[in-house]
């Protein structure tokens, strides 16, 4: 099947592994550069086809370009769109997604064809399980990759992109967020998951980390979806980035995605119910048991 794909980038933050993505189903790939001019010219040696580029000016964020790269989109049809989990990536990408009637996806860890359609693997439930997608139309994936080396090769020839209109948005202040959580200095985080069953449950929770004098954070659905635990105490690639001594995972999968944001920790320890969950690999202790039998376990032993 002959795809041509458009990689959306407001940066170079695994975009290498994005369009190694787009190439397993596209035999033509290019990159839409949106953001300050040196931006295009990385892409060009991302081994793509061609770039085409948005420049943004002094103090215009990339977003504010998406309704003029959605109309650049719709002209041009491409039968996959695709980005990074990248904020603005991810606002490009929903624009164009509306204007050319794509199905979109986030999450996306895989693409092939079959025949003449496009079939997307996608995490799904925290990482808990593996969703399988296919699409006869056009499709707009938000993609999961690890960071890559771009392919060797010649730099890909750079374009501008005719946009239409010039858009009145603009950045007009920065500051520091603030957060005061504690999890960046933490030496000890206690973070739980989706194997959680009620909010008020999070008192068993909130009891371990104070008898380990340990910060309280989270999976991003526990966050993003549920409301149970605040939005800054989301540990992940696009959540808090810690380097505690010791992690503490209850009822977590162990996504990449979460996994990123604990990279740097000196130890993980992880409970849940799966024996083949995801974290047990990244995990330097394991207990395969239910979140609601070993944290009692745990207070009991730790009251010794």
């Amino acid at each position: 099947m002959s795809t041509h794909a458009w990689v959306l980038a407001t940066g170079t933050a695994r975009l290498a592994g994005a369009v190694a993505l787009a190439r397993t189903v596209s035999d033509e790939v290019t990159v839409v550069a949106v953001g300050p001019g040196p931006l295009a010219d990385a892409a060009a040696l991302a081994g793509v086809d061609r770039v085409l580029r948005a420049v943004t000016e002094d103090g215009q964020p990339a977003e504010a370009l998406a309704l003029q790269v959605a109309g650049a989109a719709a002209a041009a049809a491409p039968r996959l769109l695709v980005s990074t989990d990248e904020p603005a990536a991810r606002a490009l990408l929903g624009a164009a997604a509306a204007r050319t009637g794509a199905a979109a996806l986030s999450g996306v860890l895989a693409l092939r064809a079959d025949g003449d359609a496009l079939v997307a693997d996608r995490a799904a439930l925290d990482g808990a399980v593996v969703q399988t997608v296919s699409t006869r139309g056009p499709l707009a994936a938000q993609v999961t990759v690890e960071d890559l080396t771009p392919a060797a090769g010649a730099a890909a020839p750079i374009t501008d992109l005719a946009l239409a209109g010039s858009p009145d948005v603009r950045v007009v202040g920065r500051e520091a967020a603030g957060t005061g959580t504690g999890l960046h200095d933490a030496a000890r985080v206690v973070s739980v998951g989706r194997g959680l069953r009620a909010r008020e449950d999070l008192a068993l929770v909130e009891e371990l980390a104070r008898a380990l004098g340990a910060e309280i954070g989270c999976s991003m659905p526990v966050a993003d979806d549920l409301g149970w635990v605040a939005k800054e105490r989301y540990v992940g690639r696009s959540g808090q980035k810690i380097a505690p001594r010791l992690y503490l995972a209850l009822g977590i999968s162990g996504m990449p995605q979460h996994l990123e944001g604990v990279r740097d920790a000196k130890v993980v320890a992880a409970v849940n119910t799966d024996p083949d969950a995801p974290v047990f690999r990244a995990a330097d202790f394991g207990i395969v048991g239910d979140l609601y039998e070993v944290v009692p376990a745990l207070l009991a032993a730790l009251s010794e």
